[in-house]
């Protein structure tokens, strides 16, 4: 039976203390109160449970969120560094004209054409960079698992640069394919700014005008510049991250956040120093080529030999420090986006075999 107040004792009388009654009902409510508070915390703890417990993605779906991270981390790094990438070309297609150092290459482009000139060619970059990226990063690690299926873990630790090397090459060499179209209209926006308006429109021209084929022209310089490049970014990144945490004597699960970030960037800039020197010479040869038709008739490989021999060693690595700017600091904040964004999806299912 409910339990019933005493009237006499009641609250409402202000000559009385309050009842027994009352004070039972408080402390029943209270623990109602708790209980419910208990329970709700319970099925919290239940649900956090549920997601540590949760198994990390493997198979298609873990390379696919290696594949979007790749692809973001391309993205918003080559689109952010477009301008830089405007000047560079300028330098390496017209040294007679932009031939006085990276900032005075700015002021030129600025002062002739406006400051919206340096933001020439970003469609394609950001739409490029994106597909090039997904294979990228997301081949990296497909290769370097199956290398490590192949060789067993232990002899791939033991032969890990060979991994590094051979899975960052194989994955280039199919993201180049991707990439080859849009970087050839990338350049032609950039070396003839009034060839179109953006992306759709010079793809258009390039393929009614010049045809399919015109895209791929680019196609051997691109690799000679894109697969060394990938080959020392990865494989650099790898050791200057192995490096650093030897250093630091730490492993990468004892890292906080901030360590992760600041060995991403690290590891980053070292690497992007490097491919950048060791990619300059194609990276030139791409930006020549792409800058206007061949004579008819004259095949690919004639055009390169050309061109190489016209520039000579010198002029194969025009606008470097342009260059050094851009892949040092593109590279780290790729790596360091590739990163956080893995973890954001619990990409954490690669193997690692640095030792």
């Amino acid at each position: 039976m409910p339990y019933r107040a005493n009237p006499f004792f009641s609250t409402t009388n202000t000559f009385f203390l309050p009842s027994v009654g009352d004070k039972v009902d408080q402390a029943i409510a209270q623990g109602k109160d708790v209980a419910n508070k208990a329970e709700l915390k319970l099925q919290d703890a239940k649900e956090a449970v549920k997601v540590a417990a949760k198994p990390p993605p493997t198979g298609a779906d873990l390379y696919a969120r290696f594949a979007l991270a790749g692809a973001l981390g391309c993205a918003v790094t080559h689109g952010a560094l477009t301008p830089v990438d405007v000047v560079k070309t300028r330098i390496q297609l017209e040294p007679e004209v932009y031939n006085k150092g990276m900032i005075t290459a700015f002021r030129q482009v600025i002062g002739a054409e406006g400051a919206g000139a340096l933001l020439t060619g970003l469609g394609p970059t950001v739409v490029g960079y994106a597909i090039q990226g997904a294979f990228k990063f997301g081949g990296y690690e497909f290769w370097k698992k199956k290398a490590i299926d192949v060789l067993g873990v232990d002899k791939a630790r033991e032969n890990r640069q060979a991994v590094y090397l051979g899975a960052s090459a194989i994955a280039e060499f199919f993201a180049d394919i991707a990439l080859c179209p849009l970087e050839a209209t990338r350049i032609r926006l950039v070396s003839q700014p009034s060839f179109a308006n953006g992306l759709a429109g010079g793809f258009a021209r390039i393929l009614r005008e010049e045809g399919p084929a015109a895209f791929y022209a680019g196609f051997g310089p691109i690799l000679f510049k894109q697969v060394p490049y990938t080959m020392a970014k990865f494989a650099v990144y790898e050791i200057a991250v192995e490096k650093i945490l030897q250093v630091w004597g730490k492993t990468k699960g004892e890292l906080s956040g901030g360590q992760t970030t600041s060995l991403n960037l690290g590891g980053g800039l070292i690497a992007g120093m490097a491919a950048a020197v060791i990619s300059q010479p194609a990276d030139t040869l791409l930006s020549k080529i792409n800058k206007t038709k061949g004579a008819p008739g004259q095949s690919v490989t004639s055009r390169l030999i050309q061109m190489a021999g016209q520039l000579g060693p010198s002029g194969l690595f025009t606008g470097m420090g342009a260059r050094l700017v851009m892949i040092g600091t593109l590279t780290a904040g790729q790596f360091m986006i590739y990163g956080d964004i893995k973890k954001a999806l619990n990409a954490t299912g690669g193997v690692e075999i640095s030792k």
